[in-house]
């Protein structure tokens, strides 16, 4: 019988492998070897050249199966020469764990595999079944992602009853927070098209920047919501404009911004799109000009409601660091918005401070007490 591993290691050798999103670099048969020698049926799951990682122990359809998710692949590093530490040395120095991802979220990973290990090698549950989904397109565009890791895990006939996404949650205390949603998010790309001209004869032109700055104004004014129980309100702001024109006398043909929508559950993708466009064709008969939206959603708002499976990661939670976490739907998007359409999802993981930041690093201490979480989660589950 396979020793569990060392979550810390373990940390330190999926910090090792440089997997930029969307490369492997090695990070996935790291998890796969600890994995298959403690008795896990592990399949790579490849689309899109993204390789990703499935693992299940117990039977296939099990009547209990609690999952894990979480990604390896990581952001680039920037210039190494303005690291303390290589980003890919995996240090341990000052209490730390030094590198790229050892917050977000290869520690995180570690953590739930180690923990999973140690569960089934210690105290298997009868007739249960633990799955590991783990992708190297979490960063990037997760296309190719945990969503073909669900896409094949619905092909295949395997299921997760719930599921424990392991992203970094806490803003500066192991412990202090959950989440149990997220918001969603959606890009507009406006463009005004209007009639091009000489600036000191501006009724000879239709100005598309004005037109432009019109709409941005309306929309950033506009109050989406006042929030919910769950959510704060939903957020709107402009993030670019831009006219590509180099010349003081001359009114452009064309204008374009894009706008970044952060919405709660009052909303949804194709209700902010149907008003966008409504504002937008409501300038563009006051000035005479064409707008055309194009919009790109990247994740809906979801809420895991609370109830049993908030309560048994609180618990859990709770019995290690003696905080009870907060139920949150802050932060941006993660994986979460993807598996709540397989199954009741929520995350918890480590501090979040210094993620995609020069120097990233996790307390070691942290990993080893995420550890601990994780293993409760899981004897709690089973124990029904």
């Amino acid at each position: 019988m396979s020793p569990s591993p060392d979550p810390v290691a373990l940390t330190q050798a999926l910090v090792r492998c440089a997997s930029v999103t969307p490369r492997d670099a090695g990070a996935l048969g790291v998890l796969e070897e600890a994995l298959s020698a403690a008795g896990f049926a592990c399949e790579r799951v490849e689309r899109g050249g993204v390789g990703n990682l499935f693992a299940r122990w117990g039977e296939r359809g099990a009547v209990r199966t609690f999952g894990f998710n979480g990604h390896v692949d990581v952001v680039p590093p920037g210039d190494a020469a303005d690291w303390s530490r290589p980003p890919f040395s995996g240090e341990i120095a000052e209490g730390a764990l030094w590198g790229r991802g050892a917050v977000d979220m290869k520690s995180g990973v570690a953590a739930f595999a180690a923990a999973a290990i140690r569960f089934v090698t210690e105290t298997p549950p009868g007739g249960g079944a633990v799955i590991l989904a783990i992708t190297g397109d979490e960063e990037g565009d997760a296309v190719d992602g945990t969503r073909a890791l669900l896409d094949w895990m619905d092909r295949e006939g395997e299921r997760m009853d719930v599921c424990l996404v392991g992203e970094p949650t806490c803003p500066e205390t192991l412990g202090e927070m959950m989440k149990i949603g997220r918001r969603g998010s959606l890009n507009a790309f406006l463009t005004v098209t209007g009639v091009q001209g000489h600036s000191a004869y501006p009724d000879r032109a239709r100005n598309p920047v004005h037109a432009l700055v019109r709409l941005a104004d309306r929309l950033a004014a506009h109050r989406l919501d006042e929030g919910t129980a769950h959510f704060d309100p939903s957020t709107l702001a402009v993030v670019t404009v831009d006219t590509g024109n180099p010349a003081t006398n001359v009114i452009p043909e064309r204008a374009r911004a894009t706008v970044n929508i952060r919405f709660n559950d009052l909303h949804s993708g194709a209700s902010l799109t149907g008003w966008l466009e409504a504002e937008a064709a409501a300038v563009g008969a006051e000035f005479g000009v064409h707008v055309d939206v194009s919009v790109k959603v990247s994740g809906e708002a979801f809420l895991t409601p609370p109830g049993a499976l908030s309560d048994l990661v609180a618990g859990a939670v709770e019995a290690e660091t003696g905080l009870r976490p907060v139920l949150s739907t802050t932060g941006g998007t993660s994986d979460a918005r993807f598996v709540k359409d397989h199954c009741p999802v929520v995350e918890f993981g480590l501090v979040g401070r210094g993620m995609h930041a020069v120097d990233e690093r996790v307390a070691v201490e942290d990993v080893v007490r995420l550890t601990a979480i994780y293993g409760r989660v899981l004897e709690r589950y089973f124990a029904g």
